[in-house]
Formats: C-alpha cells, structure tokens, sequence
C-alpha cells in the first residue's frame, strides 16, 4: 500500500487507529539497536576466541557499530523529513536485519566488522526516523506516554542485553546474538509496512551530502575520541587531535550550513532551550547509565566472582526498574513537569550510585545500581518530551536525530569517564584496594548526578513557561 492510500485510512486530522500497535512495533525495533550494544558485548570473549580476533579487532567490532550509529543519526533524521518516516525507518530495518544475517554468518574480522558497520547504519537510519514516527503520531498526554513507553524500552534494553548476553552466549553460540534479530527484524519489517501510516514528507529540498559528510565525520571523530578516553586517557596525543579535528569538522559544518541551498539542518534549533535542555538530560543521562553497566558488570564478574550469565541475571531487576520507572514517568510528566520530575529523578540516581560506596558485597552492588536507574529510567522520558515538545512536523526528523546524537555522546563520554576513574586502580591492585577504585567511579558518578540536578533547575523550562 502506497503513502497517500495509508495516510487515507483515518479521519484527517484525528488520530491514527493503529498508533498504539505502531509504537510496539517500533519499540521493539529501537529494542533490537539497544540490545546490540550490550548482548555482543557480553559475547565478546567467545567470538575473539572462534573467530581468532585480537584486542583491537574485538574493540571495533563495539567501536565500528556505535561510530556508525551515531555519526550518521543526524542524516537519517533529515532523511526522515525529507522522504518521509516510513520509508526510512523500513530501509533501515532492512539494512540493520541483512547486516545481522551476515555478522553470524562471519568466519573472520573483514566479514564481521563490515557487517557491524552496516548495522550501524542501519540503526542510523531507523532510530531518528521511528522517533519522529513517535512524535508526529501522538500529541498531549497521549505524546507522553508514548514516549514513556519507548524510553522504557529503550532504556530497560541495555540492561536486558547483559542477561540476553549470557544465556545466547552460554547456549547456541555468540552467533546467535546476531542471528535473533533476523526473524524479529523480518517480522517486525513486514508488520510495519502494513500498518505504518504514510506520514507524509515534512521537508522540501534535496539531501544535504556535503553537510551529512562534515557532520559524520566531525561526529565519528568526537565519539571515537570519548572511546579511546578510557583506554589511552583524555591528555593522550591522539585523543586530543580527535577532539580539535572534531571541533574544526563541526565549525566547518556550521559554515557550510549558511552557504548551502538546502541545508542539512537549521541551526537554531541548537538555540532554542527545550531543545538544548533535552540533549543535556540525554547526554547524562546516557552516560550515567552506561557507566552503572560498566561498573556493575566489571565489579560483579572481577571482583565477586560471578560468570556471565550470574551477572545477566543480577541485572534483571536494573532493566524490570528501568522500564517500570520510564513507562511511569510518561504518565505523570504532564502533572508534575519536566523540571521537577528531572531533578527528582536525578537526585534517586545520586542516591542509587552512592549506596555500593556506603557497603560492599552482590546485594548493595545490586540495590544501588537498580535504583539509580530507576531514577535514570525516567529522565530519558524527561529528555525526550522536553527536546521534542515543540517542534513542528518539518523539524520532528532532524531534533530526533539530534536527540539521538546526544544519546551516543553520553554513552561514549560514561564509558570512557568511568574507565578512567576506576582503571588505575582496578589494574594495579586486587582485594581492598581494588574496590576503593569502584569506590571512585561511583562517587563520579554520584557528583555528576548531584551537580546535573541543580544545572536542571535552571536549564529545563518550568512547566508553564
């Protein structure tokens, strides 16, 4: 069925039937790009081992996904508004589903981290775009809770894949982490075309290649820097490079943005406050609940002695509380505010990551990550309905893909902050002093959750402004 045949199907102007079944279906797609972060990760081990991959190969096949991912979300948000939501977020499904096919399929490193680059793109694509499907189908509450729902998914997912990890990678194989997305992706392919409404296209003019080019590329280099942070450290000759490269890339981009015909994006959304306030929450956010991931699977598997699939299962009450606060924060954003609810919400996470300093062992381990993100569950529903709340059709594309920019930001920045707050110490020493360097890193992040509260209260607008 044809865009204007789909579009057709409902009363003009009133809501589409079957949004709520279109969420599920692009929740779960969002689901798939999420999982594929944390479930490879957990097989890592095993695929270096079959696939005789070294250390630096192993690293690119997380790096090569998520350079790719997020260095090109901007591009498949404009494409978005240019081509229209549904035949984006079908293309990259579709790219995302043959790529995972041709990862399992892998016999060596040129193989698999072809294929993890054009996961990455096809994640790119479908991200941003199933987004603004989100956000052009729903309005007012029902906007809502429709994105406490996808946050719930989206959020709850990273954790889900610690536990996915272990059990695919204990039984069939890491292949297999790879594999599951095919007959979901294809299912889930099918499914939207048929019900996917037609949005019709939001923006005019042609793609923006040179913009897309600058800004992949200034992107790439920033979130690959973040990534080498944590090995190599932020003073090392090569991190800093990628920074200033990153930097002149992205002031080339705002150059070129003014000169070119039809740009890849208008720069003023960058000014405006919601817009600015939503990528801030996003981006610590993000960075927040990666590092909790780092530090809760690196200190229950080195320092307690749990295997992998012990440990995916001690996580399973972090992704039941993440998604429970997420989808609960949907429902009550509207009455409270996105202010309040932030810095209520942030201040539950500095509690969450201050608890594993205050006492040791599995159990505080546990309790203290599950409920920082619990707190963390429901500022990626803050960050969305804040970014997105006023945007007009024609922006909903690109502001998704700055969103979720921003979202890989974070994830790359508390990665590498944690590391580098807990690395010297864990390397160095075991037992005692071992610990106190997880001691550091959570109180980091314990700070960094406290000093995010108070910069919420100035910068997210209050609820009637």
């Amino acid at each position: 069925m044809g865009d204007t045949e789909t579009t057709t199907t409902h009363a003009a102007g009133g809501p589409h039937p079957l949004r709520w079944p279109a969420l599920g279906l692009l929740g779960l797609a969002q689901l798939m790009l999420i999982l594929d972060v944390t479930v490879v990760a957990i097989a890592l081990p095993d695929m270096g081992a079959e696939l005789d991959l070294d250390r630096a190969a192993l690293t690119w096949v997380v790096s090569g996904y998520a350079l790719t991912f997020g260095s090109l979300m901007l591009l498949g948000g404009r494409a978005a508004d240019l081509f229209g939501p549904k035949r984006v977020v079908l293309a990259g499904l579709a790219v995302f589903t043959a790529a995972s096919l041709a990862a399992g399929l892998a016999t060596g490193a040129p193989l698999l981290l072809a294929a993890r680059i054009a996961q990455g793109a096809g994640a790119a694509l479908l991200s941003p775009a199933a987004l603004s499907v989100v956000v052009r189908l729903f309005e007012g509450d029902e906007r809502n809770r429709a994105l406490g729902i996808w946050s719930a998914l989206g959020g709850g997912g990273a954790a889900l894949g610690v536990l996915l990890g272990g059990l695919i990678t204990a039984g069939p194989g890491w292949a297999w982490v790879f594999f599951v997305n095919v007959p979901v992706g294809l299912i889930v392919l099918v499914s939207l075309a048929r019900i996917l409404p037609g949005l019709p296209r939001a923006g005019t003019g042609s793609l923006d290649i040179p913009g897309a080019a600058l800004v992949a590329a200034a992107t790439g280099a920033l979130i690959y820097a973040l990534i080498r942070a944590g090995d190599h450290g932020w003073l090392d000759i090569v991190t800093v490079a990628l920074v200033v490269a990153a930097a002149v890339g992205y002031a080339a981009f705002a150059l070129w943005q003014r000169r070119a015909a039809a740009p890849l994006m208008d720069l003023r959304l960058l000014g405006r406050r919601p817009v600015v306030a939503g990528t801030f929450v996003i981006a610590v956010t993000t960075a927040l609940m990666v590092g909790a991931f780092f530090l809760g699977s690196f200190y229950l598997q080195n320092q307690q002695g749990h295997g992998a699939l012990t440990t995916g299962v001690l996580f399973l009450p972090v992704a039941l509380l993440t998604m429970a606060a997420a989808a609960a924060a949907g429902r009550v954003i509207g009455r409270l505010g996105a202010r309040l609810l932030a810095v209520v919400s942030l201040a539950v996470a500095s509690a969450g990551f201050l608890l594993p300093v205050l006492w040791s062992g599995t159990t505080a381990m546990v309790i203290g990550v599950s409920v920082a993100a619990a707190g963390l569950g429901a500022l990626f529903v803050v960050a969305s309905a804040t970014a997105l709340a006023d945007v007009a059709p024609h922006e909903a594309g690109v502001t998704s893909g700055i969103v979720s920019t921003f979202h890989e930001f974070g994830a790359s920045a508390g990665a590498a902050a944690v590391s580098s707050a807990a690395a010297t110490s864990i390397a160095a020493h075991s037992g005692a002093q071992a610990a106190s360097g997880f001691d550091d890193a959570f109180l980091v992040a314990t700070g960094m959750a406290a000093a995010s509260a108070v910069i919420a209260v100035w910068l997210i607008p209050a609820k009637h402004e």
